[in-house]
């Protein structure tokens, strides 16, 4: 179990935002794809992330089933090809690495903002969906409360988390920049997911206060606005809202809704100036560009600006990283001791075979009460011989000196058996 942690995964780093969306996953195709694994390959401990800036399936087996799993994605996505997609998987098969990387993915290490902590809400949903469809083992489940236990830390004991650094808090910056010439600017926000409810959220420490939300279930929109002190409009008048807008920032996906050059030819008389696209698949045209006096940006635009909260971030990272590295030991501990276990049961179950092998030699001559003496007496003598080794490979789990000590563990029970057969 212990060396057999994988992760294909598809980023911002090595994957323009064209390919990204092309294999980008919803809650539903995700757990899909969980299904998909779990029945036709021979993986366990698999758990499917996808955000809008990347799209890891993370696995435990000897197997290398990279290509299985590439190819499932694309039956999900309903694209045959995979040879456009599958050179920008990155597949890391060394078990501490992939270790590693779930670790730097989840607490922010890895962001295009570093340190968003919206990541590690999306690491959780992964983790439950993961958990409905029965593909966590101990080894993820293990894996996953670890994580989550140093996030804990990071948040006490470093800076990394202080600041509003993220994807949403990068976005009200991009829109105070852009408008600044502006008399009140007048800016929609299109759906209210976790990453539009985040904008939202940030405008309300920006001096932009004329914010408009719309989104497909009313309620929403308007508990949302409440909770901004926002407007919030029908999405009936969405095509009118953006006519309107001198902004239009949207985080639906693209297959839902979908912004064209046509569709603003159509429905508006003029262009808002701004379009910021925060979603994936993307749902804003780059066409909208050949617009006079019109610009599209989108998640890829939204780099990390010069803040104090950000310098901090990055100041903090040492510590996030010891954080981890002391994390990932102490894992690494528990799992190279989960995998003597299964030694230590044989060799208590070899111990048990002999003792009541002798004891049935003898038991026959002794009463009642002598008998539950000795079954007594000698069960706390085997627990006691168990003991010691178990206590000997624990240690050297610690000392890093585990596979040596266990391969001669091994060998010793091979002797044993063969020395009481004779």
């Amino acid at each position: 179990m212990q060396s057999q942690f994988k992760v294909l995964t598809l980023s911002y780093k090595y994957a323009p935002i064209t390919v990204r969306e092309a294999v980008s996953l919803n809650e539903i195709a995700s757990r899909n794809l969980l299904d998909k694994v779990k029945e036709f390959t021979g993986a366990s401990d698999v758990l499917v992330l996808s955000t809008c800036n990347r799209t890891e399936i993370y696995y435990s087996s000897v197997t290398d089933y990279s290509l299985e799993i590439i190819k499932l994605l694309a039956i999900e996505k309903g694209f045959i090809a995979t040879k456009a997609v599958q050179p920008y998987f990155k597949h890391i098969t060394c078990h501490k690495e992939a270790v590693q990387h779930l670790f730097h993915v989840a607490l922010g290490l890895e962001s295009q903002v570093v340190g968003d902590m919206q990541i590690m809400n999306q690491v959780k949903y992964a983790y439950q969906w993961a958990t409905d469809a029965g593909t966590a083992g101990p080894f993820l489940h293990r894996l996953m409360h670890t994580i989550f236990f140093s996030s804990k830390r990071v948040a006490n004991e470093t800076c990394f988390r202080n600041g509003a650094a993220s994807v949403s808090y990068a976005t009200v910056e991009l829109v105070e920049d852009l408008t600044k010439a502006m008399e009140n600017p007048r800016v929609l926000m299109i759906g209210v997911g976790e990453i539009g409810a985040d904008v939202c959220d940030n405008f309300q420490k920006s001096a932009i206060s004329n914010i408009v939300v719309v989104n497909r279930t009313h309620y929403k929109a308007m508990d949302l606005a409440q909770k901004c002190n926002v407007k919030a409009a029908y999405w009936e008048n969405v095509w009118e809202e953006i006519k309107f807008a001198d902004v239009v920032i949207s985080s639906v996906p693209g297959d839902c809704f979908y912004i064209s050059k046509q569709d603003i030819d159509k429905h508006a008389t003029k262009a808002p100036k701004f379009f910021i696209d925060l979603s994936m698949p993307r749902s804003i045209s780059s066409d909208l560009q050949t617009l006079p006096a019109t610009r599209v940006y989108n998640i890829d635009n939204i780099r990390n600006r010069t803040t104090k909260a950000l310098e901090k971030r990055l100041i903090a990272i040492p510590q996030v990283q010891q954080i981890i590295a002391e994390a990932v030991s102490e894992f690494e501990t528990w799992t190279q001791e989960m995998g003597m276990s299964p030694a230590i049961q044989n060799f208590k179950n070899r111990l048990e075979e002999i003792r009541q092998q002798e004891l049935n030699r003898y038991l026959k001559k002794l009463g009642a009460e002598e008998k539950e003496l000795v079954e007594a007496l000698t069960k706390n003598i085997l627990n006691k011989i168990v003991k010691l080794p178990a206590l000997e490979l624990k240690a050297a789990c610690q000392r890093g000196e585990s596979d040596a000590l266990l391969q001669s563990f091994s060998a010793l029970f091979d002797l044993e058996k063969e020395t009481v057969k004779g």
